[in-house]
């Protein structure tokens, strides 16, 4: 090894040479106007004595050479040898958090620098200030570890024009990232109204578009997220989509009980997934599961207002799902439309098994407990069908508490595929109002009950 390896290169023509496989020509001097020459080229010297750092962390110590090398005091760097991590603050590199000044570019800049060192490297989105970014991409893979810290705010344009010629679906979108963490306590915001407002949902002479999910992880594996609080999102808050081995944890989840198809968290596709600790209130499903997930854990759910804690919608279109091994354990459901449930399509294929809800409590809630291989969320009746998403092997433990409507069970099961082991255990639901006695509803569902029933259980157990 020559001295090259190590030698820092302070002239700007140098650093930009040494950082060419570390950036891409996209974020050279012409890639941004927040950035002058003279700062870029302060970074790229930072970045390259970091590097320079963690290569000889990791030289073998010999003839007693024992190298002293004092860090800057500036706390971008966190030393630890063994550990070495770098930290980019989005301020550092000319970030502006106004809510005005858009920083999209500068944030593309700083992952592409992240994602390319082979050193855990950290990027922080500071607090009390507000950062305006228009749809962006996030790739992987990523040579290290990449944690993005949002304890400011950032927030989405408020105009839909500005995802002209963009995939309407996205606004911050991750994929093919391993290792990846993002926390921080901060919020994000998708400042969604105009897109609510265009929605055929709340005005049906609008036509019926897609609007953006705010923050999407796709192929993502060995994900955490953690104490973040999503607002007001143009359509979806959160989505994983084919995502493995999935930790997310204190998020925070609003949005008006009128805001259309704002689910809070949507599970696709994925396994190995687990959700606890949320507080969610959203115009749609809490959260929502759907095809192709397994191995789900939820626990200790707030949610309300909303759509309750959904597994579905199942087979729309005549499409095939399978969601099994899914357990809500732990939850308390306020003022929501449905609590918690199971919709398909019908004329879909597939399945829905090995599915458990448990310790839930709700207060004053719509459908407490619901099957429904009947949904049709459309504006035109749909067609009754023979073929359906089989749903077996499902079971509602431990749920108490007051409904809004009289039908507090609700198991509607397809005449051709009816519902099997179906299981209530300690139910105990009375009507929210005084003037109303609950009661329960079953149509083709087969399977057990016991310890006590209230309203009184309608399941058969002959098949």
């Amino acid at each position: 090894m020559n001295d090259d390896t190590f030698k820092i290169i302070f002239s700007s023509c140098s650093a930009k040479k040494k950082m060419s496989k570390l950036i891409s020509s996209s974020s050279s001097s012409s890639s941004s106007n927040a950035f002058s020459c003279n700062f870029k080229n302060y970074f790229l010297q930072i970045i390259l004595l970091y590097i320079s750092i963690y290569l000889l962390s990791n030289i073998p110590i010999s003839n007693g050479f024992d190298p002293i090398i004092q860090l800057p005091s500036s706390g971008l760097y966190e030393n630890n040898f063994s550990r070495s991590k770098i930290v980019l603050n989005i301020d550092d590199f000319g970030a502006n958090g106004d809510g005005i000044t858009d920083n999209t570019k500068i944030l593309q800049n700083v992952w592409k620098v992240a994602c390319s060192i082979p050193s855990t490297v950290k990027i922080v989105i500071p607090k009390g200030n507000s950062y305006l970014v228009k749809p962006i991409d996030f790739p992987g893979p990523c040579k290290s570890n990449v944690t993005l810290r949002i304890s400011g705010t950032v927030v989405a344009p408020r105009d839909p024009e500005v995802w002209n010629g963009s995939n309407v679906h996205k606004w911050l979108y991750f994929h093919g990232v391993k290792h990846l963490t993002v926390d921080g306590g901060g919020i994000i915001d998708g400042k969604g109204q105009i897109w609510w407002a265009r929605s055929c949902k709340i005005n049906e002479s609008n036509p019926c578009t897609h609007a953006p999910t705010a923050i999407t992880f796709h192929k993502c594996n060995n994900l955490k997220v953690r104490d973040i609080t999503l607002v007001n999102s143009q359509q979806m808050h959160v989505a994983f989509t084919n995502c493995v081995h999935v930790a997310v944890s204190g998020v925070r989840v609003t949005a008006p009980a009128d805001s259309p198809n704002t689910d809070g968290v949507h599970i696709s596709a994925s396994t190995h997934f687990e959700l606890k600790d949320a507080i969610i209130g959203t115009g749609d499903d809490c959260i929502s599961i759907v095809g192709n997930s397994s191995r789900v854990r939820i626990k200790n759910i707030v949610c309300g207002p909303g759509h309750g804690i959904s597994i579905g919608s199942l087979g729309k279109s005549n499409s095939s799902a399978a969601v099994r091994d899914v357990v809500v354990d732990g939850a308390v459901l306020t003022n929501t439309e449905n609590g918690v449930r199971i919709k398909t399509w019908q004329g879909g294929g597939g399945f829905a098994r090995k599915i458990t809800f448990q310790n839930i409590q709700m207060h004053n809630v719509s459908n407490p407990i619901i099957i429904d291989q009947y949904y049709c969320d459309s504006p035109i009746p749909c067609l009754n069908q023979t073929s359906a998403v089989i749903i077996d092997s499902v079971s509602f433990r431990n749920i108490k508490g007051t409904s809004a409507t009289e039908d507090a069970i609700v198991l509607s099961c397809s005449e051709s595929h009816p519902c099997k082991k179906i299981n209530l255990e300690n139910i105990q639901l009375v009507s929210f109002s005084e003037m109303i006695i609950a009661k329960s509803f079953c149509w083709e569902v087969y399977g057990t009950s016991s310890g006590s029933i209230c309203p009184p259980s309608c399941i058969s157990s002959v098949l």
